[in-house]
């Protein structure tokens, strides 16, 4: 049998002729020539980029008008001559109430009352812009537009104004007053 140390040197010898074969460079043979031929091409040349011009932002300012593409259409006025059709007008005569010296924005619903046992009509409390509180039930005026409160409930009031329509005659409006949560 072959002792230990022979062993050893009989396979390092083996492995060193092993790698001595791998190592020949016969096989890179034509990638060295062919990176040869790469290299000695002349380089190409980037251009640079174009030069960038800014965004300037355009304001159509005729947006108003009509399009110069459209035929102009005929406007007739018909309502010139119409006479009103209702015969709504607010009462000249009655006497005015306090909340009614006040536009109806510069009012706010801070609250509502009623009786303590639960009778009665529900009352709203309403605070005018120079701090003063006044109670309002249905049937009552506010605002400078004759404004007659049609409803109260606990979250708002409901009135209907009777404004001019801008024809010589007068139409109703609807309107409400919530409670200011403020």
């Amino acid at each position: 049998m072959m002792s230990k140390h022979a062993c050893k040197a009989w396979t390092t010898v083996c492995l060193a002729s092993l790698l001595t074969a791998c190592s020949q460079g016969n096989g890179f043979s034509d990638l060295d020539q062919f990176m040869a031929e790469a290299r000695a091409k002349p380089r190409g040349h980037v251009e640079p980029l174009p030069e960038f011009k800014a965004y300037e932002a355009f304001t159509y300012s005729a947006a108003d008008r009509r399009s110069p593409f459209e035929v102009p259409v005929e406007v007739q006025l018909t309502m010139v001559d119409e006479k009103p059709q209702s015969d709504i007008k607010p009462d000249f005569d009655r006497p005015k109430e306090v909340l009614e010296n006040f536009q109806l924005t510069n009012l706010t619903m801070v609250g509502t009352l009623r009786r303590a046992d639960g009778s009665g009509d529900l009352y709203a409390l309403v605070k005018d812009n120079t701090g003063g509180i006044h109670r309002v039930h249905k049937g009552n005026y506010m605002g400078e537009n004759y404004g007659r409160v049609v409803g109260v409930n606990e979250t708002r009031i409901e009135l209907i104004e009777i404004v001019p329509n801008g024809s010589g005659g007068w139409v109703k409006r609807p309107r409400t007053l919530e409670l200011s949560e403020g």
